[in-house]
């Protein structure tokens, strides 16, 4: 089969033809059909996520199609298409599995960084793992639900019941949350990086009540901001602009350095969180409410072997929502 595969840190992908993986006892073969490029995936091929399984096919937002089952596997028909996230496997017995925080799991396997992701034309995926995506969404559309959209999600939770909501970083899961929190009634502060006017009025076209740069005071006082850019910087500046209970939700699987701060800006019970992973519960949730928002990714497509252009358009800051790859028929 063919695939764009990391042979090492810091070079680009190479396309190669390799074996077809064949599914253990407890896994599902699938034909992939579009699989995202997610900034993680950057974060990994540029070396700021350490000792990634080598070589490597990377991709974590993949929608593919059943086409073998192992002798274990039940629940799962043939033909039947299921989606891929980054949490592809946990221990189940831990203590973080049994109290509801599987992400958190010392032994959990990830999608394109521990396991082969989906930036090739088959994969294997622990079933207990895949998710059931709905029907109005395309292969195409479906995928940056996977990771932009469930992590966009578990960042809005965590933000509690915020009605003003700063967005730090407007890329793919921010298109994707601002519009989950306008079907909640909620107001979306976006910010960019200077000279992002585009990413400025992509956040207006999508309801947020303000837009303009990082650095900026917004027009109200914000309840919680969510910081999708892995810049630690952002970090004290989103507490400049909250109110006193409100928090700030690092959303990202890597962030620079976070320069010390004054504690006055935490000071009136702001807080500071992480994010880390997902769980199942998060999937199921957020695949549900996401037809009901109303939610549509706008997405750019690229074929298989054009995996490190995608890559670059998203690392210089050039695509307009999420980029996906797509597998020919």
């Amino acid at each position: 089969m063919k695939a764009m595969v990391l042979v090492a840190q810091r070079q680009p992908l190479r396309l190669a033809r390799i074996a077809r993986p064949e599914p253990s006892a407890g896994e599902v073969l699938l034909k992939v059909k579009a699989c995202g490029v997610c900034r993680t995936d950057l974060h990994i091929a540029d070396g700021d996520l350490k000792s990634p399984k080598l070589p490597l096919v990377l991709g974590h937002e993949i929608v593919g199609v059943v086409v073998a089952t192992g002798s274990r596997v039940k629940g799962f028909v043939l033909g039947q298409r299921v989606g891929v996230p980054w949490l592809g496997h946990t221990c189940g017995h831990c203590r973080y599995c049994e109290s509801q925080r599987e992400n958190l799991c010392d032994e959990a396997g990830f999608t394109g960084y521990t396991r082969d992701g989906g930036f090739a034309e088959y994969t294997v995926a622990d079933p207990r793992f895949c998710l059931a995506l709905p029907d109005s969404y395309s292969d195409a559309s479906a995928a940056p639900l996977l990771c932009a959209g469930l992590i966009g999600y578990r960042g809005l939770v965590a933000s509690g019941d915020a009605q003003r909501i700063g967005i730090y970083g407007f890329g793919a899961a921010a298109h994707i949350i601002t519009q989950v929190a306008r079907w909640q009634g909620r107001e979306v502060f976006a910010f960019t990086r200077p000279g992002d006017t585009s990413g400025q009025d992509f956040a207006r076209e999508l309801g947020a009540v303000w837009a303009g740069v990082s650095g900026e005071a917004p027009p109200a006082p914000l309840d919680a901001a969510i910081i999708f850019a892995p810049a630690g910087e952002l970090v004290p500046e989103a507490l400049r602009r909250i109110a006193k209970g409100g928090t700030v939700v690092c959303a990202g699987i890597h962030m620079s350095d976070i320069p010390q701060f004054s504690y006055s800006l935490l000071w009136g019970e702001r807080k500071v969180c992480s994010l880390a992973n997902l769980t199942r519960r998060d999937g199921e949730a957020f695949m549900d409410i996401a037809p009901r928002a109303g939610v549509k990714t706008e997405v750019e497509t690229f074929p298989l072997e054009f995996a490190n252009q995608a890559m670059q358009r998203l690392r210089s800051g050039q695509v307009r929502g999420a980029a996906v790859l797509v597998m020919p028929d």
